[in-house]
C-alpha cells in the first residue's frame, strides 16, 4: 500500500493533532488537520483525501452529523471514515457505524498499532 496517502485529521484538540501527524508523518503519510466541521469542508474544496480521521467530540456540528454530511458528498462517497474518539462506552462503536464511519479506532492512541491501523483501512478501501 502507497503510504504517500493524504489523510484529513478532523479534531479540534491541538494535542492530539500533533500526536497523529507525528506518527503518520513518520510513516509517510501526509496529514491536513482540521479544527472543527467548517475548516473541513473548507480543505475539501480543495483536498481530495485518501482517508479521514474524524474525532467525535468537535465544536460545532459532532463528528456524527459530520461523517453523514460527508458520506453525501459524491466525491467522498469511496473514502473511508474512521471514528478517532474517547467515546468509548458501551454502543459508541455502533452509533459510529451508523453514522456512516467505515471503522473506529478509541482513544487513548495506540503510537505501536495506529500506522498499522490505517494502513489496513487504505487498503480495504482500494480493494
Amino acid at each position: 500500500m502507497t503510504k504517500d496517502a493524504a489523510i484529513l485529521y478532523v479534531e479540534d484538540n491541538i494535542s492530539s493533532r500533533i500526536l497523529v501527524r507525528r506518527i503518520l508523518e513518520a510513516e509517510g503519510y501526509t496529514v491536513i488537520e482540521a479544527g472543527d466541521a467548517k475548516q473541513a469542508f473548507a480543505i475539501l474544496e480543495e483536498a481530495s483525501p485518501s482517508l479521514i480521521l474524524m474525532d467525535i467530540n468537535i465544536p460545532d456540528i459532532d463528528g456524527y452529523t459530520l461523517t453523514t454530511q460527508l458520506k453525501n458528498l459524491p466525491k467522498l462517497k469511496n473514502v473511508p471514515i474512521i471514528a478517532l474518539t474517547a467515546n468509548v462506552m458501551k454502543g459508541d462503536r455502533e452509533r459510529t457505524l451508523d453514522a456512516g464511519c467505515d471503522g473506529y479506532i478509541q482513544k487513548p492512541i495506540d503510537v505501536d498499532s495506529l500506522p498499522k491501523q490505517i494502513a489496513q483501512y487504505l487498503r480495504e478501501a482500494k480493494s
